[in-house]
């Protein structure tokens, strides 16, 4: 009677002549590295799902693919092999013992070996940095430079800089990051062909609905207490004379529907809207919806109380807070800034009103505007002001830098990116922003109005004063 170990030599050793080729080598490499990463990711994967995109989509779609692909090749190697050797009259009709003797199941094992030692240095390097690279502000900032240069610029300079991108665009689970790297191939292409819009339009479509990332930082629901705001202003004059603006803005929400937070996204309200153009901008049909009423807005150019074929929209943060990580701001207000902060001098005469007239001009290059700025200021302090010019050259030459910074900040020739390209619907004084609807023009059946109340959203404290009494007051001054 033969032995228990002799007829498990009997039925493998087939198996192991066969397996040695190259599809099936193949295979089990595939198998071997699918099986090597999942043991790296075990230990995440038993805590529940991912919060990481990249991991979920890692762990829960591509290995698997991997590994049961792996296991499909082995057996189609195999069968290959079995066939083209019985139709060559080559299969052997006896085969070796399993024994380290026999060398093809030598060679088997030493493959099996040496692949799997190699996998576990390369797939543990290879997916720690694989992972932490796609996950990187590096990756989606700067992989297409041209392209991402002017968001990744404004990215830098807004209060989300320190927040990856990915937490934003993505978000958390690995439907999304399938649906990002499926779009993403299209802009793989694009940039390859050189077909890529320019300036890349705005609002992205395709970006996940705010309420699935924004709100896991921040949520309007919660009640805000109102907050100051101090605009500071410098006027076109010689001596470019400071003034203030104090707000106390009404953020609201809560369950008291109070404030702009809660008149928007209070408990039971919902608003939806149709906008007229892709940048919606325009729109002429609103629907406000809470618990004691729904009332539909139309403008007065807007030909029924239906929206008709234009596209709706349920707003969300997005529809106002426009640019939240990728700010880009307008010459006067960043030059306002630069002179309240000390970039530029005050001291210098009139250095406001020409520091907006040269950053509106037309530049052929961020080379060129980084060239002409400060020396286009400088020869205006030394055609019009020469004791200035001999006085104050540090201070000129530093205002010249701020300049360009300012110019690089915002405007990106190579992408048509200018001033004002890219809305930013916060306020409404360098965009339509809140009268995109409160307009006094939006009316419903039963005479309601979207109104345009200023003190619905904020008191005014202060308006252009060079020394607000409120600001003496509070000790700000």
């Amino acid at each position: 009677m033969e032995s228990n170990g002799a007829r498990w030599q009997e039925r493998f050793s087939p198996l192991v002549h066969l397996t040695n080729n190259w599809i099936s080598l193949i295979g089990v490499l595939v198998v071997t590295t699918s099986g090597i990463l999942w043991l790296f990711l075990l230990p995440r994967t038993l805590q529940g799902h991912p919060s990481d995109p990249y991991l979920g989509i890692l762990a829960f779609l591509i290995l698997p693919g991997f590994f049961f692909g792996g296991l499909a090749i082995i057996p189609l190697g195999i069968w290959r092999k079995r066939r083209a050797e019985r139709k060559q009259g080559q299969y052997p009709p006896t085969f070796p013992p399993l024994s380290w003797q026999n060398r093809e199941f030598r060679r088997l094992l030493t493959f099996v070996g040496v692949a799997t030692a190699a996998n576990l240095v390369i797939a543990s390097h290879l997916t720690y940095g694989a992972v932490t690279f796609m996950e990187s502000v590096t990756f989606c900032g700067q992989a297409c430079h041209t392209v991402m240069q002017p968001e990744f610029t404004a990215y830098q300079n807004s209060p989300h800089s320190r927040v990856e991108c990915v937490k934003c665009h993505i978000g958390p689970g690995a439907s999304w990051f399938v649906r990002s790297k499926l779009d993403g191939v299209y802009q793989v292409f694009a940039v390859a062909f050189n077909i890529y819009p320019q300036p890349i339009p705005t609002p992205i479509t395709s970006l996940r609905p705010a309420r699935e990332t924004c709100e896991t930082c921040h949520w309007p629901q919660k009640y805000g207490h109102e907050r100051l705001r101090v605009i500071t202003k410098f006027d076109e004059d010689e001596k470019n004379s400071r003034t203030r603006t104090v707000l106390l803005m009404k953020i609201g929400g809560g369950v008291t529907g109070a404030g702009i937070h809660g008149a928007h996204f209070g408990e039971g309200v919902r608003i939806r809207y149709a906008h007229a153009d892709p940048a919606r901008q325009t729109i002429p049909w609103v629907q406000y919806e809470s618990k004691k009423r729904t009332t539909v807005y139309t403008a007065k150019d807007h030909p029924s109380d239906d929206p008709g074929a234009l596209p709706v929209r349920e707003m969300d943060c997005m529809d106002c807070h426009t640019r939240p990580s990728h700010s880009f701001q307008m010459p006067d207000r960043a030059v306002n800034q630069a002179i309240d902060h000390g970039d530029i001098s005050s001291a210098l005469p009139f250095v406001r009103k020409v520091a907006v007239e040269l950053l509106k001009k037309a530049y052929a290059s961020r080379q060129e505007s980084a060239e002409r700025l400060p020396r286009e200021l400088a020869a205006y302090y030394e055609q019009n002001y020469p004791a200035v010019f001999q006085e104050k050259k540090a201070e000129i030459q530093a205002a010249g830098r701020a300049l360009v910074g300012i110019h690089h900040r915002n405007v990106f020739p190579e992408m048509k990116v200018t001033w004002g390209t890219y809305p930013d619907n916060i306020g409404h004084e360098d965009f339509p922003g809140c009268f995109r609807c409160h307009d006094e023009q939006h009316q419903s059946k039963d005479q309601r109005v979207i109104g345009q109340d200023c003190n619905a959203c904020h008191s005014l404290l202060a308006m252009d004063e060079p020394e607000p009494k409120i600001l003496t007051e509070l000790g700000v001054l």
